[in-house]
């Protein structure tokens, strides 16, 4: 009886090491809405740009890219007014300060997304509090891969931030504005790494 209590605070002992040294995004996968729906927010995320209304794919606006991981998945668009869309969520741990972390997730383009199908890149931003861009924390390439690719997002902290932020962006270098799209999918837990 005493080996089993033994294993089982050994085990839950580990489980709290590496839970420290992880912050879980939550509905990574964008699910728990119907998919096809249009305008919505997804579950444990918020809208942070004004006129921010993500869609769930795939199956509204023509999109219908299989997801890579559940059933659905999140599009943004750039419009050609200057807008574009942001979502984020107020994680359950906030990041320390001055350390390394990384996480991953999958992107993608869609040419058939009603008229808004030019290629984006995506940002990836940090804050204290709520729907504010304090650090930029890592930017891809113009994604134009039409099937799922995974991306290292890999970072270090200014600041113990509790908000993280991605938006839809214009390609580099270009100053006419225009409707574009990415999608994205299956973010993974966020964890500490040795460096950026």
């Amino acid at each position: 009886m005493k080996e089993i209590a033994l294993l089982f605070l050994i085990l839950l002992t580990h489980f709290f090491a590496q839970a420290q040294d992880s912050i879980p995004i939550l509905n990574g996968s964008f699910e728990g809405e119907k998919s096809g729906t249009h305008s919505t927010m997804p579950q444990a995320w918020m809208g942070c740009k004004m006129g921010t209304t993500p869609d769930i794919l795939p199956g509204a606006w023509g999109v219908l890219t299989p997801p890579s991981h559940g059933q659905s998945y999140i599009g943004l668009i750039t419009r050609d007014d200057g807008s574009n869309e942001a979502i984020g969520q107020r994680l359950l741990q906030p990041m320390k300060a001055s350390t390394c972390y990384s996480f991953n997730m999958d992107l993608a383009h869609s040419t058939t997304y009603s008229g808004y199908n030019l290629p984006v890149r995506v940002r990836v931003w940090a804050s204290t509090k709520g729907c504010q861009y304090e650090q930029l924390l890592w930017e891809s390439d113009l994604i134009n891969n039409p099937n799922w690719k995974t991306f290292e997002v890999k970072f270090y902290t200014k600041k113990a931030h509790r908000f993280l932020l991605i938006e839809a962006f214009y390609a580099p270098g270009v100053y006419i504005k225009y409707r574009g799209n990415v999608l994205i999918d299956n973010i993974t837990q966020i964890v500490q790494c040795d460096g950026a």
